[in-house]
């Protein structure tokens, strides 16, 4: 992956900020490197509310400017952004009407939140890579700490209307990457994102919900206790200030983060049309990892993951395969192959021996050695072992297949039981 994950690939994210030439390094630098000044972060958090997450013009003007600069431009106390349209400006200022980004903050924080900014100790330097389309800052609740979860972290999305099957997978990814110590990160809607969030749960595990929303605003309002949760045991994160509600656009710009934040991104079920494929062509934009889960060819909700399968994603079933390409040089997900039956067990010799047995009525020793082509006596001890291992039967001078049967009880979970020299509990 070329995102740039502490341990995975460069991290320009904090270096790059850092080196930015431009107004916001002096208030950085009164805030000490532990974050950035009261100022920056009032500014920050006004410009939340003033403008609409991604807008790229935005994201050039704060380069340009400063957070401090910009707001005041907007809000009309000082000369408008370089190319900002009169009309622009004015509904900033008409937005500006009674903006109290104090009273965001102290809300956010009342609800156990802050507000992550760029330049903070906790900023995830991955966002970085959004380039002017980075977040202005994230409202956060819960106690973790974002830049640290999102390191080793994998977003799970599908559709919000999903079959039995894919709330089956999701929520079996969700606890199986939770188990092994991955970070879930989903948008909290229905359908896929819920069932791979309750799934991180179920398995005591951490996961982040992005929201399209404020942070203290549930949506969908069915997920309300939901997203209480995963604040209690996980994060809520947003662009949008408290008391935000989502739209059909900002569903789509948070897509972007999800992308962005986490090293590889799993598609569950999905149409043509899915916002789950806007946030997998993001992400594989973003350089990172793009997988998708195949269902049945005769579902219009796994067409959309087919056609990613089909040249952008690679084919994941399973939290081993998802660990496997996501993580680092030792994680591999198991072997894969049939199951192990007896006559796997057999020698080359052995198992020629017992396949020249006739079927039907059986066949004597000298059958067996020329269908076999082994000599009498080898042939003859062949059939012994056979018979001592319960393969063949004798009736006088012709050697008979046994009948199968089933030896499925005892047998340990996790492998085979060896009694003796026979394999208990497997199929011949």
């Amino acid at each position: 992956m070329t995102g740039p994950l502490e341990g995975a690939g460069p991290a320009p994210g904090r270096d790059r900020a850092e080196a930015e030439a431009g107004p916001e390094s002096e208030s950085r630098a009164e805030a000490g490197a532990g974050g950035v000044s009261e100022e920056e972060r009032l500014a920050r958090a006004a410009l939340t509310r003033l403008v609409e997450p991604g807008d790229e013009a935005v994201g050039r003007w704060l380069r340009e400017l400063g957070p401090v600069a910009l707001r005041r431009a907007l809000c009309g106390a000082g000369k408008p952004p370089p190319g900002a349209s009169e009309q622009r400006v004015a509904g900033c200022r008409l937005r500006a009407e009674g903006l109290d980004p104090a009273a965001d903050l102290a809300a956010v924080t009342a609800r156990g939140g802050r507000l992550v900014c760029p330049g903070d100790l906790e900023w995830p330097g991955q966002l970085d890579d959004l380039g002017d389309a980075r977040p202005v800052g994230l409202w956060v609740r819960g106690r973790p700490s974002l830049r640290i979860w999102a390191l080793r972290s994998v977003a799970v999305v599908g559709a919000r209307a999903c079959s039995d099957y894919g709330a089956h997978v999701a929520a079996t990814l969700g606890a199986g990457l939770a188990e092994r110590g991955w970070v879930v990160v989903s948008g909290a809607a229905h359908g896929v994102d819920g069932a791979v969030h309750r799934g991180a749960l179920a398995a005591a595990g951490a996961t982040v919900a992005v929201l399209a929303s404020g942070v203290d605003v549930p949506y969908p309002r069915g997920h309300a206790e939901l997203i209480e949760r995963i604040a209690e045991q996980g994060l809520v994160l947003a662009e949008l200030p408290p008391g935000a509600h989502p739209t059909r656009s900002r569903f789509v710009l948070r897509n972007r983060v999800i992308a962005a934040l986490t090293r590889g991104t799993v598609v569950v079920e999905a149409q043509y049309r899915s916002g789950s494929l806007v946030t997998a062509r993001r992400a594989v934009k973003l350089g990172r990892h793009t997988m998708g889960v195949p269902g049945p060819v005769t579902s219009g909700l796994s067409a959309g993951v087919h056609e990613l399968l089909r040249g952008e994603a690679v084919l994941v079933t399973d939290a081993d395969e998802v660990a496997e390409l996501i993580g680092g040089i030792g994680e591999l997900a198991p072997a894969r192959r049939g199951p192990l039956v007896e006559r796997d067990l057999l020698d080359p010799v052995t198992a020629r021996v017992l396949e020249a047995l006739s079927a039907r009525g059986g066949s004597d020793g000298r059958e067996v050695a020329r269908e076999s082509g082994t000599s009498c006596e080898e042939a003859l001890s062949r059939l012994y072992e056979l018979l001592a291992l319960g393969f063949v039967e004798r009736h006088g001078d012709r050697w008979e297949l046994a009948p199968p049967t089933g030896r499925n009880d005892g047998t340990r979970r996790g492998g085979p039981q060896i009694w003796g020299n026979r394999v208990k509990g497997l199929r011949r």
